[in-house]
C-alpha cells in the first residue's frame, strides 16, 4: 500500500495558524489535500494533526484525519517521526510525505514522483531544485567552476516504509527529481504566501486544477 501523509500541526510560530491561513480563498492545507485526492497512485492518505480546527478544515475538503499525539507535535519533532507514526497505525509499504507548505504543485506531479520511485532502485525520491553551491564571500571563483547542489523543497518525498520505520526518511539510495522553479515555493514567512498566491494565480490561468468548495458541516 502507498500511504500519503500530510503533516499539519497547529503550533506553527513563523506564521501563526499557517496551515489554515487563506490562500486564494481557501486554507493553505486544502491545496495539498486536493493534490492527494487527485492522485491515481495513492491507496490512502491522511492529515496528521493534533489541532481541532485543522482537523475540521481538512475533513471539510475531503481528507481523513489521523490524530497526532501531543508528543509528536512539538517544534523539535522531525517529519519522519510523523510519517512513521502513520505507518505504524495504518500500515503501508511506501509513504508519500506531502508538506502543506508547498501548495504549488503542477497537476500530476505527485504521481510522477511516485512513478519515478517505483521505476528505480531507490530508498526514497524527493522533489527539489538545483542551485550553484557558491563558496564563502571573499573567496575568488569562476561561475563555471562552481558545482551545483540539489535542494530538497519538501513538496513530495516518497520513501520505503521500512526505511522510515528504520529511522531515516531518505535511506542510502536517495533519488532526486528536479521540478520547475514555480513548484518550489516553500512557505516559511509572509513573503512566501505572496509568492505562492502569484504562482497559483498564474497556474490556474494555465489550467491547473481549481479547488472545490468545502463541504458544509
Amino acid at each position: 500500500m502507498i500511504l500519503g501523509v500530510i503533516p499539519a500541526r497547529g503550533g506553527s510560530k513563523g506564521i501563526p495558524r499557517k496551515n489554515v491561513k487563506p490562500l486564494l480563498g481557501h486554507p493553505l492545507i486544502a491545496w495539498t489535500i486536493k493534490d492527494a485526492l487527485e492522485s491515481k497512485l495513492l491507496d490512502d492518505f491522511v492529515v496528521s494533526t493534533e489541532d481541532g480546527e485543522i482537523a475540521r478544515v481538512s475533513e471539510s475538503y475531503g481528507a481523513k484525519v489521523l490524530a497526532r499525539p501531543k508528543e509528536l507535535s512539538g517544534d523539535d519533532v522531525a517529519s519522519r517521526e510523523v510519517v512513521a507514526h502513520a505507518l505504524r497505525i495504518l500500515g503501508g509499504d511506501v509513504s508519500v510525505l506531502l508538506q502543506p507548505t508547498s501548495p504549488a504543485r503542477r497537476p500530476g506531479l505527485l504521481d510522477r514522483v511516485v512513478e519515478n520511485f517505483l521505476d528505480g532502485d531507490f530508498d526514497s525520491v524527493a522533489t527539489g531544485f538545483s542551485r550553484y553551491n557558491y563558496p564563502p564571500h571573499g573567496v575568488e571563483h569562476r561561475r563555471q567552476d562552481i558545482a551545483r547542489v540539489f535542494v530538497n523543497d519538501g513538496s513530495v518525498i516518497v520513501s520505503k516504509a521500512s526505511v522510515v520505520l528504520g529511522g531515516s526518511l531518505f535511506g542510502k539510495k536517495a533519488g532526486t527529481m528536479v521540478t520547475s522553479r514555480d513548484e518550489n515555493v516553500d512557505i516559511d514567512e509572509d513573503y512566501d504566501f505572496w509568492l505562492a498566491e502569484k504562482t497559483l494565480e498564474k497556474g490556474l490561468e494555465e489550467g491547473w486544477t481549481r479547488l472545490p468548495e468545502p463541504k458544509k458541516p
